[in-house]
């Protein structure tokens, strides 16, 4: 079992703002029973945080270059899990956008229709500055579709419509897939060639990605701003208890890369099928175990951390218990916060990578990653 913090801390959120209340008046002259004695060693102790540059597994990248000089050189489109069934409630859209962020699109639709913005849902964020292709739902009881070429404008186009029974959920994403151009590229082109045959024979590193913390990482140091009572809104709460989570695993997966077994078997591993969020836990590695990890069907996995108890053992406990007792008071703030605990594969397979130099300075990707992998982890191994 992973220590029990709560025996030491306090359970609530008001029980960590008190023992942080309490050392800023204080200083360091004594430290309360409650607090652990080592806390004003910890790195994210009365601090900002800041976002590392992630240990690669393949070298320093070869190359430097410009990502998004146009939205057209970042292309995103979204793969649903299932078929729509073509009757029900619920209008899906299928709409590409370019230079709109997501939210700012179920606004639009939610006015169109003339229904509420609650009505209105989406599978995933995209990002801004590129043409991104991505389903949203919109709720209509009892009512027909309205024209939806209506909608459309100079940035965003509806390419399908159909209906079905439910709304589109957070996550129902088979995957992504992504057209990316990069631009005034420069480098070790047979090296960088390499790099992209490794990875697309072994996988990446399934960091984070940087958008995930903000702006130069701030999410990560609101989010401790938050757990010692600063008063944030539902939707920012969201976003920093993710970063908050986001960065614990980012540090458990680094410590793999540095021992470098991010995709070899340790001890107590809990490991997910891939494509899969169905997980298993083994004591020892076996054969097979050994077998389909060579295979990429299955990978080693590290906690998103929250309630719950551990799920690991052995040397693999010991990886994470290390991170999460140097990052205490994001560890406890996320468990007094009722986050629940949860995995993710430390390795992510590229699907379908493919690659070209169009010219001696522009290099163009193609590739599909699975739902919560980011592009711009594939990116970050081969430029800077």
């Amino acid at each position: 079992m992973y220590k029990d913090e709560r025996a030491t801390w306090g359970c609530s959120i008001g029980a960590l703002r008190r023992e942080i209340k309490w050392l800023r008046l204080n200083g360091t002259q004594r430290v309360p029973d409650a607090f652990p004695r080592s806390a004003w060693e910890r790195e994210d102790f009365m601090q900002n945080i800041e976002i590392p540059i992630w240990p690669y597994v393949y070298g320093q990248p070869s190359g430097t270059g410009k990502i998004r000089s146009l939205p057209e050189d970042f292309i995103v489109k979204e793969n649903l899990s299932f078929e729509p069934s073509g009757a029900g409630e619920h209008a899906f859209l299928q709409i590409e956008k370019k230079g709109e962020n997501t939210e700012y699109v179920a606004r639009q639709l939610s006015r169109f229709a003339n229904v509420r913005q609650r009505d209105v849902s989406y599978a995933g964020l995209k990002d801004r500055y590129a043409v991104t292709t991505q389903w949203f739902s919109v709720w209509l009881p009892g009512k027909a579709d309205p024209d939806w070429t209506q909608f459309e404008s100079d940035s965003m186009k509806v390419l399908h419509s159909v209906r079905h029974a439910r709304k589109l959920k957070r996550g129902v994403l088979s995957g992504n897939s992504f057209k990316l151009i990069i631009r005034d590229w420069q480098g070790d082109q047979a090296k960088t060639i390499q790099q992209l045959e490794l990875i697309k024979a072994n996988g990446i590193a399934n960091y984070f990605g940087s958008q995930r913390f903000g702006n130069e990482g701030q999410n990560v140091s609101k989010a401790l701003a938050m757990f010692e009572g600063a008063k944030v809104g539902r939707e920012q709460r969201s976003i920093y208890l993710s970063a908050a989570r986001s960065y614990l695993f980012n540090r458990i997966l680094t410590e793999r890369v540095t021992q470098n077994n991010w995709n070899q078997p340790v001890a107590g591993d809990t490991y997910q099928f891939d494509l899969s969020h169905s997980c298993f836990q083994s004591d020892q590695p076996d054969t097979e175990i050994i077998r389909r990890l060579a295979e990429k069907e299955i990978h080693p996995t590290g906690v998103l951390w929250g309630r719950g108890g551990a799920d690991v053992s052995a040397d693999a406990l010991d990886i994470e218990q290390a991170v999460i007792d140097v990052h205490q008071l994001l560890a406890q703030g996320l468990i007094a916060s009722a986050v629940d605990r949860d995995r993710r594969a430390l390795r992510v397979n590229v699907q379908d990578l493919h690659w070209q130099f169009i010219d001696d300075t522009t290099l163009e990707l193609c590739f599909t990653l699975p739902a919560g992998s980011y592009a711009t982890s594939v990116l970050r191994e081969i430029i800077v």
